[in-house]
Protein backbone atom coordinates (compact mmCIF):
# COMPACT_ATOMS: atom_id res chain seq x y z
CA UNK A 1 0.00 0.00 0.00
CA UNK A 2 2.93 2.61 0.76
CA UNK A 3 4.31 1.46 -2.21
CA UNK A 4 1.76 2.98 -3.87
CA UNK A 5 1.25 6.08 -1.76
CA UNK A 6 4.95 6.71 -3.17
CA UNK A 7 4.26 5.58 -7.21
CA UNK A 8 1.29 8.15 -6.83
CA UNK A 9 3.63 11.39 -5.31
CA UNK A 10 6.17 10.79 -7.85
CA UNK A 11 3.48 10.76 -10.97
CA UNK A 12 1.84 14.09 -8.62
CA UNK A 13 5.13 15.48 -8.52
CA UNK A 14 6.08 14.63 -12.38
CA UNK A 15 2.93 16.40 -13.19
CA UNK A 16 3.54 19.43 -11.64
CA UNK A 17 7.00 19.36 -13.62
CA UNK A 18 5.18 19.02 -16.86
CA UNK A 19 2.96 21.93 -16.09
CA UNK A 20 6.14 24.31 -15.59
CA UNK A 21 7.59 23.14 -18.68
CA UNK A 22 4.37 23.87 -20.80
CA UNK A 23 4.12 27.80 -18.58
CA UNK A 24 8.45 28.17 -19.51
CA UNK A 25 7.63 27.48 -23.00
CA UNK A 26 4.73 29.97 -23.21
CA UNK A 27 7.43 32.55 -21.81
CA UNK A 28 9.08 34.50 -24.87
CA UNK A 29 12.53 34.55 -25.22
CA UNK A 30 14.35 36.96 -28.02
CA UNK A 31 13.50 34.38 -30.71
CA UNK A 32 10.51 33.22 -32.40
CA UNK A 33 9.05 30.49 -31.05
CA UNK A 34 5.30 28.74 -32.20
CA UNK A 35 4.67 27.94 -28.56
CA UNK A 36 4.01 31.63 -27.98
CA UNK A 37 0.81 31.28 -29.75
CA UNK A 38 -0.59 28.13 -27.57
CA UNK A 39 -2.50 29.80 -25.06
CA UNK A 40 -4.17 31.88 -27.90
CA UNK A 41 -7.47 30.45 -28.60
CA UNK A 42 -10.23 31.63 -31.55
CA UNK A 43 -14.01 32.51 -30.98
CA UNK A 44 -14.46 29.97 -33.95
CA UNK A 45 -18.18 29.06 -34.72
CA UNK A 46 -19.33 30.17 -31.75
CA UNK A 47 -16.38 27.74 -29.87
CA UNK A 48 -12.69 29.02 -27.97
CA UNK A 49 -10.54 26.74 -30.13
CA UNK A 50 -6.92 26.88 -29.71
CA UNK A 51 -5.00 28.27 -32.69
CA UNK A 52 -2.59 25.77 -33.73
CA UNK A 53 -5.86 23.26 -34.06
CA UNK A 54 -7.30 25.99 -36.14
CA UNK A 55 -3.79 27.12 -38.68
CA UNK A 56 -0.37 25.62 -39.30
CA UNK A 57 1.92 27.19 -37.46
CA UNK A 58 5.49 27.78 -38.62
CA UNK A 59 9.05 29.66 -37.76
CA UNK A 60 10.64 30.42 -40.87
CA UNK A 61 13.01 32.84 -40.00
CA UNK A 62 14.68 32.99 -35.92
CA UNK A 63 12.44 36.64 -35.50
CA UNK A 64 9.39 35.46 -37.56
CA UNK A 65 5.97 33.21 -36.89
CA UNK A 66 3.64 32.83 -39.89
CA UNK A 67 0.54 31.15 -39.20
CA UNK A 68 -1.97 29.86 -42.30
CA UNK A 69 -5.06 29.39 -40.70
CA UNK A 70 -6.90 26.24 -42.76
CA UNK A 71 -10.01 28.31 -43.09
CA UNK A 72 -9.09 30.90 -45.17
CA UNK A 73 -12.61 33.14 -43.89
CA UNK A 74 -11.53 32.66 -40.49
CA UNK A 75 -7.98 34.75 -40.79
CA UNK A 76 -9.22 38.19 -39.77
CA UNK A 77 -10.98 36.18 -36.32
CA UNK A 78 -7.35 34.36 -36.23
CA UNK A 79 -5.58 37.60 -36.24
CA UNK A 80 -8.20 39.60 -33.68
CA UNK A 81 -7.41 37.18 -31.31
CA UNK A 82 -3.55 36.91 -31.59
CA UNK A 83 -3.65 40.81 -30.79
CA UNK A 84 -5.85 40.40 -28.25
CA UNK A 85 -3.52 37.94 -26.76
CA UNK A 86 -1.06 40.77 -25.46
CA UNK A 87 2.12 39.01 -26.34
CA UNK A 88 3.72 41.94 -27.27
CA UNK A 89 4.12 41.45 -30.93
CA UNK A 90 2.08 43.32 -33.82
CA UNK A 91 0.29 40.05 -36.39
CA UNK A 92 0.26 41.38 -39.91
CA UNK A 93 -2.24 39.74 -42.49
CA UNK A 94 -1.80 39.57 -46.22
CA UNK A 95 -5.61 37.57 -46.55
CA UNK A 96 -4.21 33.76 -46.56
CA UNK A 97 -1.24 34.17 -43.98
CA UNK A 98 -0.66 35.81 -40.59
CA UNK A 99 3.03 37.15 -39.92
CA UNK A 100 4.38 37.92 -36.64
CA UNK A 101 7.21 39.53 -36.18
CA UNK A 102 9.25 38.88 -32.83
CA UNK A 103 10.87 42.90 -31.97
CA UNK A 104 13.80 42.04 -29.83
CA UNK A 105 13.35 42.22 -26.18
CA UNK A 106 14.40 45.02 -24.09
CA UNK A 107 16.57 44.89 -21.35
CA UNK A 108 13.76 45.59 -18.73
CA UNK A 109 11.30 43.23 -20.70
CA UNK A 110 13.67 40.47 -20.32
CA UNK A 111 13.66 40.76 -16.68
CA UNK A 112 9.67 41.25 -17.05
CA UNK A 113 10.04 37.68 -18.12
CA UNK A 114 12.61 36.47 -15.92
CA UNK A 115 10.33 37.54 -13.13
CA UNK A 116 7.46 35.58 -14.75
CA UNK A 117 10.00 32.57 -15.12
CA UNK A 118 10.70 32.49 -11.40
CA UNK A 119 7.00 33.23 -10.27
CA UNK A 120 5.96 29.82 -12.52
CA UNK A 121 8.66 28.37 -10.61
CA UNK A 122 7.97 28.86 -7.57
CA UNK A 123 4.09 27.73 -8.36
CA UNK A 124 5.50 24.35 -8.86
CA UNK A 125 7.63 23.95 -6.12
CA UNK A 126 4.80 25.28 -3.78
CA UNK A 127 2.27 22.19 -5.86
CA UNK A 128 5.34 19.70 -5.09
CA UNK A 129 5.76 21.01 -1.45
CA UNK A 130 1.23 20.14 -1.14
CA UNK A 131 1.57 16.57 -3.02
CA UNK A 132 4.76 15.89 0.12
CA UNK A 133 2.29 16.96 2.38
CA UNK A 134 -0.53 15.22 1.19
CA UNK A 135 1.43 11.62 0.80
CA UNK A 136 2.79 12.21 4.37
CA UNK A 137 -0.46 12.47 5.92
CA UNK A 138 -1.45 9.67 4.07
CA UNK A 139 1.11 7.58 5.18
CA UNK A 140 0.11 8.11 8.81
CA UNK A 141 -3.18 7.49 8.38
CA UNK A 142 -1.47 3.72 7.26
CA UNK A 143 0.46 4.19 10.16
CA UNK A 144 -2.49 5.08 12.52
CA UNK A 145 -4.13 2.22 11.06
CA UNK A 146 -1.75 -0.36 11.98
CA UNK A 147 -0.66 -1.09 8.34
CA UNK A 148 2.21 0.56 8.58
CA UNK A 149 5.32 0.27 11.46
CA UNK A 150 6.78 3.58 12.89
CA UNK A 151 10.05 2.47 11.62
CA UNK A 152 8.28 1.87 8.08
CA UNK A 153 6.41 5.09 8.14
CA UNK A 154 10.02 6.88 9.15
CA UNK A 155 12.02 5.66 6.30
CA UNK A 156 8.88 6.25 3.64
CA UNK A 157 8.57 9.73 4.80
CA UNK A 158 12.41 9.90 4.07
CA UNK A 159 11.57 8.55 0.98
CA UNK A 160 8.80 11.08 0.28
CA UNK A 161 11.34 14.15 1.10
CA UNK A 162 13.84 12.91 -1.60
CA UNK A 163 11.42 12.56 -4.27
CA UNK A 164 10.73 16.63 -2.89
CA UNK A 165 13.91 17.49 -3.25
CA UNK A 166 15.11 15.68 -6.60
CA UNK A 167 11.85 17.86 -7.79
CA UNK A 168 12.78 20.93 -6.82
CA UNK A 169 16.39 20.57 -7.89
CA UNK A 170 14.94 19.52 -11.39
CA UNK A 171 12.32 22.76 -10.98
CA UNK A 172 15.42 25.28 -10.60
CA UNK A 173 17.32 23.35 -13.05
CA UNK A 174 14.58 24.28 -15.39
CA UNK A 175 14.17 27.99 -14.57
CA UNK A 176 17.87 28.57 -14.26
CA UNK A 177 17.90 27.37 -18.23
CA UNK A 178 14.80 29.75 -18.90
CA UNK A 179 16.18 32.37 -17.43
CA UNK A 180 19.36 32.08 -19.46
CA UNK A 181 17.65 31.99 -22.71
CA UNK A 182 15.81 34.94 -21.45
CA UNK A 183 18.51 37.20 -21.02
CA UNK A 184 20.79 36.22 -24.08
CA UNK A 185 21.03 38.87 -26.56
Amino acid sequence: MSESVLKDTRSKMQKSLDNLSRELAAIRTGRANSNMLDRVTVDYYGAQTPVNQLAGISVPEARMITVTPYDKSSVDDVLKAIQQADLGVNPTSDGTMIRITVPQLTEERRKEFVKDARKEGENAKVAVRNVRRESNDELKSLQKDGELTEDDLKGYTEDVQQLTNDYIEKIDKMCDEKESSIMEV
